[in-house]
């Protein structure tokens, strides 16, 4: 890890002292050549306001469009220029990356003035992307492709490729419309670049490539995007025309967005906090699931009340409390977050669903049951050598100790699983619903078998 920060700060101060040299501009952008884009972007954004107002001037907007991209706020350095040149950088731009750029600008009016300064064919891709919500498809598809006709020969389609690559470099796959601009396949670089003159296109188009519809949600789609592993898929309005692509980063940044809007709402949340949110919008967000827990932890400990005199009489089993509420916790997490993988799969059946609970309680069973054999051993063992109690009395304390890890660990499988599937039923977000209710339902359960079984079998027994 140390090399690596070492060989990009080299290789960052190496960038900053050429774009601080007084080589031509012509010799700067050949330098400049030989380096990343992501690299350049650190450099730039080293620089001083004035280095980068004359770099402006050397670099050109069609250069720069290429380097902003990587930089992390865009929006400051826009800001730096006028709206004409910060225009002409946008509509060089991929559409997608022009819509994340203009995003980083929290003035509304700025925002719709470069727009409107940008060409009007930039501009209309800008409002296409920015037509969708946030949460469907085509928010966050990119309008660089390749689209050819059905009805062309191979050398017309070369043709048609080489001319629509000046403006669009997403060549690996081109797309193919009929006559009547719906989408009806894909065909490969490789097997256009390989078809002889003669060869009929038809031949070399895959009809079944996939393809999604741009006001698709994005958290029902993902997973089937990311299975089919292409460097880019179409992105059809409801006329099935093709409209744009969603490429591979878009997928990999997409599922790491759902990842990490999954495991906040796991702990709870609504949505995934940002290192610049206000100290109020995060109490905001955290507050109304722990109002909810807390009360729900109340009937918990009214529960442990009830028990008052199993606690009383025989304290040391509150030395094993702990031990099966975490691992009934555990084992509900798990099959929530099972669960919840496979609620992705909006055709699953109820037969289907059946047999995956009973499942899960197999698992949770099974595992419980090792468990907790494992328990009523090493804890019979640890109360006679630790403890000093006789071996009786040390086997009845660990039998309820692993009895209860067996019941607590089944049930809290069947928990973990029938709760996110009713709250899937009911349209509520299982992912926010399920996972703090099903730690305090599972706690419930937990300390009712435990100190109900200890009421039962060991008050006034030992």
């Amino acid at each position: 890890m140390e090399n690596k920060e070492l060989l990009e700060n080299t290789i960052t101060g190496e960038i900053i002292d050429l774009l601080r040299s007084n080589i031509s501009a012509d010799e700067l952008i050949e330098a400049l050549d030989d380096y990343h884009e992501n690299d350049i972007a650190e450099a730039y954004e080293a620089l001083d306001k004035e280095d980068r107002q004359r770099l402006f001037g050397i670099l050109g907007a069609e250069r720069l469009s290429e380097i902003f991209p990587y930089i992390e706020d865009v929006g400051e350095i826009l800001a730096e220029i006028t709206p004409e040149q910060a225009a002409d950088v946008l509509e060089n731009m991929d559409a997608d990356d022009a819509v994340d750029a203009l995003e980083d600008i929290e003035d509304e009016e700025q925002r719709e003035q470069l727009i409107s300064l940008m060409d009007k064919e930039a501009s209309a891709d800008v409002r296409l992307i920015n037509s969708y919500d946030e949460d469907e498809i085509g928010s966050m598809m990119t309008t660089n492709f390749i689209v050819v006709g059905k009805n062309f020969s191979v050398k017309q389609a070369m043709r048609s490729l080489i001319s629509q690559s000046k403006d669009n470099d997403n060549i690996n796959t081109i797309y193919v419309e009929d006559e009547k601009k719906k989408y009806c396949g894909a065909i490969e670089l490789r097997d256009l670049i390989l078809a002889r003159d003669y060869t009929p296109l038809e031949d070399i188009i895959s009809h079944s490539y996939p393809s999604v519809k741009a006001d698709a949600l994005i958290s029902d789609t993902i997973e089937d995007l990311k299975d089919y592993a292409e460097d880019s898929i179409p992105v059809l309005n409801p006329a099935d025309e093709i409209i744009g692509v969603i490429t591979s980063q878009d997928i990999v940044e997409a599922v790491d967005d759902e990842l990490g809007d999954d495991y906040a709402k796991l702990a709870g949340l609504t949505a995934e906090e940002d290192l610049n949110e206000s100290l109020v919008d995060s109490i905001r967000k955290r507050m109304p699931w722990l109002a909810l827990l807390l009360c729900l932890g109340l009937i918990t400990s009214t529960v442990v009340g009830v028990f008052e005199q199993v606690v009383a009489s025989i304290a040391i089993v509150v030395v094993f409390q702990s031990m099966i509420l975490g691992m009934a916790g555990n084992v509900g997490t798990q099959s929530l977050a099972v669960t919840i993988r496979v609620l992705m799969d909006e055709e699953i059946s109820g037969v289907e669903k059946a047999k995956f609970i009973f499942k899960e309680m197999r698992v949770g069973g099974t595992n419980g049951l090792l468990l907790g054999s494992l328990a009523f051993v090493i804890v019979a063992l640890y109360l006679h050598f630790f403890k000093h109690y006789i071996w009786m009395v040390a086997f009845k304390i660990s039998g309820i100790v692993g009895c209860s890890l067996f019941i607590a660990m089944l049930v809290s499988s069947f928990f973990g699983t029938i709760i996110p599937i009713f709250f899937h039923k009911i349209k509520v977000d299982p992912a926010v619903a399920s996972g703090p209710l099903i730690s305090t339902v599972n706690d419930l359960v937990a300390v009712l078998t435990y100190y109900g079984l200890a009421s039962l079998l060991l008050v006034g027994r030992i």
